[in-house]
């Protein structure tokens, strides 16, 4: 179980954090859940820099970003995942509960791999967790290692 790799989640508002939590635990994925609240605490894990510079060299099986989060918002968190050869392999589902045009739009130009929003209902909230969770975790076949992909640019 020590190559399991984790699911981030970065998101701001407690409750969509204890929900997502609950929603996953019942999903029964062994992964680990880290959690960034805010924007820059979420590059810092991924860049490997700040307090999580001795973090394992292992990227997440998924990101679930939210895109309304302080001090960087969930789209230049996005753009600098995808803009950078060592990251831009990892899946992003941008989590949020903007049903703006907009946000969707600018999500898929910067590479997002899913827009999913949070429904309204508690167990459709949950169910919605749960199936993002068993999709990214278990079912995705991740692409390898990135010093293989990355080596041809």
């Amino acid at each position: 179980m020590a190559d399991l790799k984790p699911i981030l989640l970065v998101e701001d508002n407690p409750n969509d954090i204890e929900l997502t939590l609950a929603a996953l635990e019942k999903s029964q994925l062994a992964n680990k859940i880290v959690i960034c609240r805010d924007g820059a605490e979420a590059l810092e894990f991924l860049r490997r820099q700040g307090p999580h510079a001795d973090r394992p060299v292992q990227d997440p099986a998924v990101v679930l970003l939210d895109l309304k989060l302080p001090k960087v918002d969930g789209l230049e968190v996005l753009a600098a995942v995808k803009g950078d050869p060592k990251m831009r392999a990892i899946p992003i589902v941008m989590l949020t509960s903007s049903r703006e045009e907009s946000d969707l739009v600018r999500s898929y130009q910067l590479g997002v791999n899913a827009f999913v929003v949070k429904p309204v209902g508690f167990k459709e909230f949950f169910e919605a967790i749960q199936d993002l969770g068993v999709f990214w975790a278990v079912l995705n076949e991740p692409p390898p290692h990135r010093a293989d992909w990355t080596s041809g640019e």
